[in-house]
């Protein structure tokens, strides 16, 4: 969950930096305040962000530090308890975190710029004042019902409610605050003698459903539009959904998926929880059929189905952890409707006809969005590291989906009770469920790997399969049969095409959707293979695609992954995108090029010309041509989204693995559809220049440690910090049309695609290390260092103090500890610690300081540099604590450490690095452990800390070496005590 990953990325940077919970929690509003702010003008596109960041910054930031917070309650509850002055064992105990908290939020207001609230939330963060104001003029809000049937534009009262109203709302939701909060100074702006004391609400909602109102069709339309307030609002409707007549049931579906999903901050974790329970529905206990309980549920799946299918739901559902519990409810549903033939359709109350297709087809659909099976096949045949996740499949969703569950299922009952928990938030079943739970879900994954893997074979004449690829080819053709003339070669085994089988073909194809499936890779087959030899042409192929799409939305998935393998494997000739047989990107490819050029202008890349030639159209391969001009017949509607949102990362990612310019063409092509998202698709093929070539990636990784620290000239970061290597947006927003996007961001996007994730390891290391050299000359070059006039103090202008240097130091090597874990998260951070620093200290590198005139002030700062560094890094990995499942790692890779430091120290390993830096490093290294992870030395063998500590004494570091013995637990005792009295003789 992201929360705890945050929680524990905060406790990591507190205890390291030695900072404060007021500055850790205000820097942790600051940072999910940016976030909303980068998308306050967003460019136009098909993935929207907005939603996204506001659940991190008012659900998920929220969950974070209500989880900080309770853990110092809870420890300071146990040792009220164990207390023999302790009267009351349930006493309540409040701790300074919390009240660091309110310091924070209190603080948090004189940011005015960063608390204004984007456009579409300007209604909502009025609605947070107003309900302040109310409460203080002693009206009655309760749980926002007063705001039911209420206009804030009818009212006379400026409110003025910015991001820290919606702040505050969520942590007293969360019990983090009480109302007391409404009296901070300034919180509350206007007089509160303007509001009327009466109203007459118009519309019904969320009052008047916990009053037992029944759910008439006005009151779900203003409750699907209107997000619930509290817990018990949630659960009234899912407590109809689960026990309520049929209408009833799909009305709380929609009701769940609407408002309260999107922007319910203050219950968004519980409303994913019992959305992810509503879709396993049990078994009734009167329930005798032979077929699937399932299937009696199907219209109340589907509107649950389609209802968190959008991106914007899908992307809450994963930032809550939730997507394993999500993709486990979804499989029994494609096992069942996919095995159904679609003979009798669902009537619903609209009218409309649902079948088993359309259901299968959703789940489907939906499920391979969780899996995000759109990864390239270039991956699995090339390079010697994939990159980071890609090794998601069904397999592994299942295998965390089980591991959450059993979590559940050991957590004590009382550590339940102890936290903001819904009632009904216990699984339908703790019970672990695999692959083999669904055979014709895994017989598709098979042929999908091996559709991936090698080039399709094995259709017999006259099988079952041979038929449905008949009926499917005559389906999808029927408009270019001419007589008997065959549109495909015989070998397809489609042949002898006539009217009268298209005419059978709808009938013949009355077919569960599993066995449609499996026809599809020989349909496509035939298909490009009909159109490489001229007996269908390009605009018949798309048609073609179109309709068997139309027919079953969920072979969409085979024909992206078909696709893809068949651009991968390359034995198609190139199509000529010259606006006759394909369409041509030939009017704006100019334009796509020239703002490629200006979003990369910061980091000093160089763009490939996206030039062609004149007499020579641009080109794509062929399966990719093909598979663009499909996604380009869709309208944007709202059921075209659904497919496009499962297309779209696919043909991005196959786009990008393709030689250059084959994503700005298909950019170029999409921003002819659709002007709109024409910066965003621009922004998108930005990120493949970084794609083809090592060495770009290298200069935007410079870009970020130039532009953090403020060591170039450049506009956008010639101030540093965060704003620097961010930026503050995307987008035409300012003057003169899209700007230069930052080097983090650019980062961000493009990391997954790196291969060889060790080379970026040493880079990272490399480019530290470098930065540290241009910190101690002021960013100054050496060859200028000496024309520099010199101070009464003996230092020369452009040079910098050595506390100054070290505070620029930490910020460098916390941009590292962040490059490494954001790269390659707990595998490449335990490589780091491992393998990639001992080699570099073994390694000669003292000619990389040759010449510098501050030669020892340089290599003291690179010691510590990388210790900060390392220390920084690891508790990215493994948390400051025991509480993170990844620190069960920890101990074999800090173990590996300490002894190679030890054995460094005893002279059994030569060193090649300065000794200066050598020294700085190990002290440092212990330092920090000591002062900021002592539960790590716990976990080290006492010969080796003894060692480390005879080394450190050598050093004339006897404190340090005592203080290493101290915090390393009574194993080290007899050590500390050897240690002090032969320092004392």
């Amino acid at each position: 969950m992201k929360w705890k990953c945050i929680a524990g990325l905060a406790k990591a940077l507190q205890a390291v930096n030695q900072t404060t919970w007021h500055d850790t929690f205000l820097g942790l509003w600051i940072a999910a305040l940016r976030l909303v702010q980068r998308e306050r003008d967003p460019t136009e596109g098909p993935v929207p962000r907005l939603d996204t960041c506001l659940c991190m910054l008012l659900s998920v930031t929220t969950l974070a530090i209500f989880s900080i917070i309770e853990e110092e309650e809870i420890a300071l509850s146990k040792e009220v308890e164990c207390s023999a002055t302790s009267l009351r064992k349930e006493k309540y105990v409040s701790g300074k975190r919390r009240r660091d908290l309110v310091s924070s939020l209190q603080q948090l207001g004189d940011y005015e710029d960063l608390l204004a609230s984007p456009l579409p939330l300007i209604s909502v963060a009025n609605q947070a004042a107003a309900k302040a104001m109310m409460f203080l003029s002693g009206l009655t809000v309760g749980n926002g019902g007063y705001l039911d049937g209420l206009s804030l534009n009818d009212m006379p009262v400026n409110y003025s409610g910015n991001m820290r109203h919606l702040i505050v709302e969520a942590c007293i939701a969360k019990n983090l605050l009480d109302t007391s909060a409404y009296l901070w100074p300034g919180y509350v702006k206007g007089r509160s003698n303007q509001i009327p004391h009466s109203t007459s609400a118009q519309t019904p909602g969320w009052s008047s459903l916990m009053k037992g109102s029944p759910l008439t069709p006005p009151m779900v339309n203003a409750l699907v539009s209107t997000p619930a307030s509290s817990l018990a609002e949630i659960e009234k409707i899912y407590e109809i959904a689960v026990s309520g007549s049929d209408e009833e049931k799909i009305s709380a579906a929609k009701i769940l998926c609407g408002a309260s999903l999107i922007r319910g901050w203050n219950i968004q974790e519980h409303t994913v929880l019992l959305i992810t329970k509503l879709l396993s529905p049990p078994v009734p206990s009167d329930y005798s059929g032979s077929e699937s309980h399932l299937i009696g549920y199907a219209p109340f799946l589907n509107v649950l189905l389609v209802g968190i299918s959008s991106i914007d739901h899908v992307q809450i559902f994963s930032v809550h952890g939730v997507v394993p519990q999500l993709a486990g409810a979804l499989m029994p549903i494609c096992e069942v409707f996919g095995s159904c033939a679609p003979m009798v359709p669902w009537t619903l109350s609209t009218g409309e006809e649902i079948s088993s297709h359309a259901v299968f087809s959703n789940a489907f659909t939906l499920l391979l969005k969780l899996w995000r099976f759109d990864r390239p096949p270039l991956e699995h045949v090339m390079g010697d590291v994939a990159p980071v996740g890609s090794q998601l499949t069904p397999e592994y969703l299942l295998l965390v989906r089980n591991s959450q569950l059993a979590s559940y299922a050991n957590t004590p009952k009382d550590q339940h009770k102890s936290k903001r928990v819904s009632k009904f938030a216990s699984p339908s079943s703790t019970e672990p469920i695999f692959m083999d739970s669904f055979p014709k879900l895994k017989r598709w994954y098979r042929q999908h790997q091996e559709c991936m893997a090698s080039i399709l074979s094995g259709l017999i004449h006259g099988s079952p399969v041979h038929q449905i690829v008949d009926g499917l080819l005559n389906m999808m053709f029927r408009k270019v049969i001419r007589g008997s003339q065959p549109v495909t070669p015989a070998t397809s085994g489609s042949c002898d095409s006539s009217g009268a089988a298209a005419e059978d073909s709808s009938f013949r194809l009355k077919l569960p959707a599993w066995d449609i499936l499996e026809a599809v890779p020989f349909v496509l087959d035939a298909s490009l293979t009909a159109c490489a030899h001229g007996r269908l042409s390009p605009r018949e192929l798309v048609t073609g695609l179109k309709d068997l799409a139309d027919f079953l939305p969920a072979s969409l998935a085979t024909i992206v992954s078909y696709f893809s393998a068949e651009v991968t494997r390359g034995i198609w000739k190139p199509a000529f995108m010259n606006g006759t047989d394909w369409p041509s990107p030939a009017a704006n490819l100019e334009i796509v090029e020239q703002k490629i050029k200006k979003i990369l202008a910061g980091t000093g890349v160089d763009v490939p010309s996206l030039a062609a030639g004149a007499s020579e159209p641009a080109t794509l391969p062929f399966p990719l041509a093909a598979l663009v001009s499909l996604t380009i017949t869709y309208k944007l509607d709202r059921t075209a989204e659904r497919l496009l949102f499962l297309i779209g990362p696919a043909l991005i990612t196959l786009a990008a693995g393709c030689p250059w310019p084959c994503f700005p063409i298909m950019a170029s092509l999409w921003a002819q559809k659709v002007k709109r998202w024409s910066d965003f698709l621009i922004f998108a093929a930005s990120r493949t220049v970084f794609h083809h070539n090592i060495d770009v990636v290298d200069q935007l990784l410079r870009s970020c440690f130039t532009s953090t620290l403020g060591l170039n000239s450049s506009p956008i970061s010639s101030n540093g910090g965060v704003g620097a290597l961010l930026g503050h947006g995307l987008g035409s927003n300012y003057s003169g049309g899209i700007s230069p996007v930052a080097p983090g961001i650019l980062y961000l996007r493009v990391h997954r695609s790196v291969r060889n994730v060790m080379f970026m390891t040493e880079e990272i290391v490399s480019l530290l290390l470098h930065s540290v050299k241009d910190i101690a000359s002021c960013g100054v070059p050496m060859e200028k260092i000496n024309r520099l006039k010199t101070t009464n103090h003996g230092m020369r202008y452009g040079q910098v103090s050595l506390a100054s240097a070290m505070d620029r130091v930490k910020i460098a090597a916390t941009l590292g500890a962040s490059l490494v874990w954001i790269t390659g998260g707990l595998s490449l951070v335990q490589s780091l610690i491992k393998e990639t620093l001992p080699s570099w200290f073994i390694s000669n590198h003292k000619s990389e300081i040759d010449g510098v005139e501050s030669r020892g002030m340089v290599a003291m700062l690179r010691g510590y540099a990388l210790a900060y560094f390392a220390v920084l890094s690891g508790t990215f990995a493994w948390g400051v604590d025991s509480s993170s499942p990844a620190s069960m790692r920890r101990q074999k890779v800090i173990k590996a450490h300490m002894e190679f430091l030890a054995s460094a120290l005893d002279g059994k390993i030569s060193l090649g690095s300065d000794c200066a830096t050598w020294r700085a490093y190990v002290s440092g290294f212990v330092s920090l452990m000591v002062g900021c992870t002592p539960m790590w030395m716990r976990e080290v063998d006492v010969d080796v800390l003894k060692r480390v500590a005879k080394g450190l004494k050598q050093w004339n570091e006897e404190e340090l070496a005592l203080a290493l013995l101290g915090v390393s637990g009574v194993g080290a005792m007899g050590a500390a005590a050897e240690l002090i009295v032969e320092s004392d003789v």
